[in-house]
């Protein structure tokens, strides 16, 4: 396993999952979207915590009770990177008339690429600062963690490679045009991942910082998106039950693979 292969396995399950619009013919029933958006949000918490925050705190151990300084500033510069790229980026989210961000003439199909595009970034993000922090040395991180975060975020993508593909080719877009769009969607994590690590081997010292940072802004997504995706409408406890089964997976990913 190297770090080529770790930052390109998220951007895998976003491929794999899009290519479901090859499969089934309709989209997801709004019970299962739910499901698989409570597993998403599961997931991303789980791996912030595990992945991300704990290592954060633990390789700032010698700053004695104020550990926990670069973890907290990472955590809220991250969520405000998210929120003003949130402001800034015209997107719609999925089951959504009203598109949020600046106005813009923008297709209906672009922005909710656009969407799924955004929260794609911090996942990549939070894949290259853990490969880094590997390449480092850092005795928190270690490649068997790396790959555990990356695997974890992977089979989160799968649902949502599919949650895009599949409502667009329902809008009459063509089965390769939808997959098109999905895998797309993806693209930006390796590309963040591969940008995160260049500049952590660069100035290693703000790993701590960075590694809360992509934390924050996943938990940003989580909070601002996904829960309330999950939520809107019947059959909000499906949403529950899927967040607890993604917190659980992507936690036993971390300690066992970890």
């Amino acid at each position: 396993m190297n770090i080529a292969t770790i930052l390109l396995i998220p951007f895998l399950g976003t491929t794999l999952g899009s290519a479901a619009v090859f499969f089934l013919k309709d989209e997801l029933s709004a019970w299962v979207q739910k499901i698989l958006l409570g597993f998403a949000s599961g997931v991303m918490v789980a791996a912030s915590v595990w992945s991300l925050i704990v290592p954060s705190i633990e390789s700032c151990q010698s700053m004695g009770k104020l550990a926990f300084l670069p973890a907290a500033v990472g955590i809220l510069i991250g969520m405000f990177f998210l929120y003003s790229l949130d402001m800034l980026t015209p997107h719609l989210h999925l089951n959504s008339e009203k598109p949020d961000g600046p106005v813009s003439k923008l297709k209906k199909t672009t922005m909710l690429v656009l969407a799924v595009t955004m929260h794609n970034i911090p996942e990549g993000m939070a894949v290259g600062v853990v490969a880094a922090g590997f390449m480092s040395g850092n005795a928190q991180i270690t490649l068997a963690g790396a790959f555990a975060l990356s695997l974890g975020i992977a089979i989160q993508n799968f649902p949502e490679g599919a949650i895009i593909s599949l409502p667009l080719a329902s809008d009459g877009n063509g089965k390769l045009k939808s997959f098109v769009y999905g895998t797309l969607s993806g693209v930006v994590e390796p590309l963040f991942g591969f940008l995160t690590l260049l500049f952590v081997r660069e100035v290693v010292s703000i790993l701590p910082y960075l590694l809360s940072f992509a934390a924050g802004a996943m938990l940003f997504v989580v909070v601002e998106e996904l829960i309330p995706e999950a939520s809107q409408g019947e059959h909000s406890n499906f949403a529950t039950v899927g967040f607890g089964i993604g917190f659980v997976t992507m936690m036993i990913l971390d300690v066992c693979l970890g």
